[in-house]
C-alpha cells in the first residue's frame, strides 16, 4: 500500500515492525551509555535530557490548568519553564515533580512501545511532542536544540530504512532511561556541596513542608525503577 495516502499512513502507523537482533539492542544500549558517561560527551547529549525535563514541566503545567508562558533552554544544559497560576497547591507540586521524572518515564513508555513492536508509533509520537514543545520555546538556543532534535526524528521516520529506524528508536529509549538517572545523582552531589538551593527538590520541600531529600529519593526511585523495567522490556527478559 502507498504510504503517502491517508490509508497507507494509517496502516504504517498501526502496523507492527520487526525489532532488531538482540546484539543490536545491546549495542544501542552501550552506545547510549557512552553518550551518558564521559563528561565532555554528556555536556552535549544532556541537552536532549533537558528538553524532556522542561517538556515534563510544561505538560504537567497544562494538565493541571496552569497557563504555560514559555520554556527556555540554555547552552549550559539548564532550563526553565514559566507558567502562571497558584504558587502553591497540588498542581504546582505535580508540575515541579514532573521535571526529573519525565525523561525516565518517557523512556519507560518508549520501552513498552518497543516491546510491542510499535517502532513507528514511538518515532511519530516523539516527533509530535517535539513539535508541540517547539511552539512554547522562547529563546534561540532552545529553538536550535529542539529543531535539531526534531529534525533528526523526522529524518529517521521518513528517510531511513526500517532497520535503521529500529536501531535509532532503541538507542533513543536507552538514552532516555540511562540519561534520566545521571541528573538525579548530579543534583544530589550539588546539594551535598551546598549548591542548587532552588532546585526542583528544594522547591517541592518548601511547598510540601518536607525535607528535599524525600523528593530526591523519589526521583531516584522513579529513574532507577524505570531503567530496570524498561531495560527488561528492551532485552525481552
Amino acid at each position: 500500500m502507498d504510504s503517502t495516502t491517508p490509508a497507507g499512513l494509517w496502516d504504517r502507523l498501526t502496523g507492527i515492525q520487526t525489532p532488531p537482533a538482540l546484539w543490536l539492542v545491546i549495542a544501542t544500549g552501550l552506545a547510549a551509555l557512552a553518550a551518558v558517561g564521559p563528561h565532555p560527551v554528556w555536556r552535549v547529549s544532556r541537552n536532549a535530557i533537558t528538553i524532556a525535563h522542561e517538556g515534563g514541566h510544561g505538560l504537567l503545567a497544562l494538565c493541571t490548568g496552569r497557563r504555560l508562558q514559555g520554556i527556555r533552554l540554555h547552552s549550559d544544559t539548564s532550563g526553565v519553564t514559566l507558567s502562571r497560576g497558584r504558587a502553591t497547591g497540588f498542581g504546582m507540586v505535580l508540575m515541579l515533580a514532573a521535571g526529573y521524572t519525565a525523561p525516565p518515564l518517557l523512556g519507560l513508555g518508549g520501552a513498552a512501545l518497543l516491546s510491542a513492536h510499535r517502532i513507528t508509533v514511538l518515532l511519530w509520537a516523539a516527533t509530535a511532542l517535539l513539535l508541540a514543545l517547539l511552539v512554547m520555546v522562547r529563546n534561540a538556543w532552545g529553538l536550535l536544540t529542539v529543531v535539531v532534535t526534531g529534525g533528526t526524528f523526522v529524518a529517521a521516520s521518513w528517510l531511513a530504512s526500517a532497520e535503521v529506524q529500529a536501531v535509532f528508536a532503541y538507542a533513543v529509549v536507552w538514552f532516555l532511561l540511562l540519561g534520566g538517572v545521571r541528573p538525579v545523582f548530579e543534583l544530589g552531589a550539588q546539594r551535598r556541596h551546598g549548591g542548587a538551593p532552588d532546585s526542583d527538590a528544594d522547591q517541592l520541600g518548601r511547598l510540601t513542608h518536607t525535607h528535599p531529600v524525600v523528593w530526591l529519593l523519589l526521583f531516584h526511585v522513579v529513574a532507577l525503577c524505570s531503567l530496570i523495567g524498561g531495560g527488561r522490556w528492551l532485552l525481552t527478559l
